[in-house]
């Protein structure tokens, strides 16, 4: 991890980072509905076609679920669609809900996330629903690549946040999964740590006292 005495500010990643991951049952799911040849869209290296557009929200939710039936089943009902896709993401430790909490006394906490409507509003939802709280309620604010029409590891979407928080990249520590991403990061001047989503995270809270 690059060491900043300065840094006022956390920005994390979500899945991976925050949220469990589980991409070969999302898979599997998608495939049970019909979808034969999802693995052309989906990998450990980023999504491709309308999977990415419902991302970076050139498509919404509706189009999205048709998409998907035109892969499969103009049967398919929107629940099955909706349960196969965010089953993809899976449980929240509880540790990381207490070190959130715990870091937002400390420091300004964003989300900056590739993510789509479904597994914010569903997904996210649900693996917060047993700690009582929302990413709005553990977050000074998200920024969700849908939202921006932005995705990483592109600099525009860092560029956009800096703009919009009124920070500079030297005053922030991005944590993210995604080697790319932090690449892109550390070259505009952020402190970068690679995230293995098995840690804990806990350093974070000695970070000032770390030289």
């Amino acid at each position: 991890m690059d060491k900043n005495n300065q840094i006022t500010t956390l920005i994390f990643d979500f899945g991976g980072v925050l949220i469990n991951l589980d991409l070969p049952k999302c898979i599997d799911n998608l495939k049970n509905t019909g979808f034969a040849n999802v693995d052309q869209f989906l990998s450990n290296f980023g999504q491709k076609d309308f999977f990415l557009q419902f991302e970076n929200g050139q498509i919404d939710t509706i189009e999205f679920r048709n998409r998907i039936r035109k892969n499969t089943s103009e049967l398919l009902s929107d629940d099955a669609i909706d349960a196969a896709w965010c089953s993809f993401l899976c449980d929240i430790p509880t540790e990381k809900v207490i070190l959130l909490k715990q870091l937002r006394k400390k420091y300004r906490l964003l989300l900056l996330s590739n993510t789509n409507p479904l597994h914010i509003e569903v997904s996210a939802r649900i693996a917060l629903e047993p700690y009582n709280t929302s990413l709005d309620e553990l977050f000074d604010k998200c920024y969700l690549s849908y939202e921006m029409g932005l995705t990483k590891p592109s600099e525009d979407i860092f560029e956009a946040l800096l703009k919009d928080a009124n920070l500079t990249a030297q005053e922030c520590l991005f944590l993210d999964d995604g080697p790319k991403n932090i690449e892109t990061a550390k070259a505009m001047g952020f402190a970068t740590y690679l995230v293995d989503p098995s840690e804990n995270l806990d350093f974070l809270l000695n970070l000032k006292e770390q030289k």
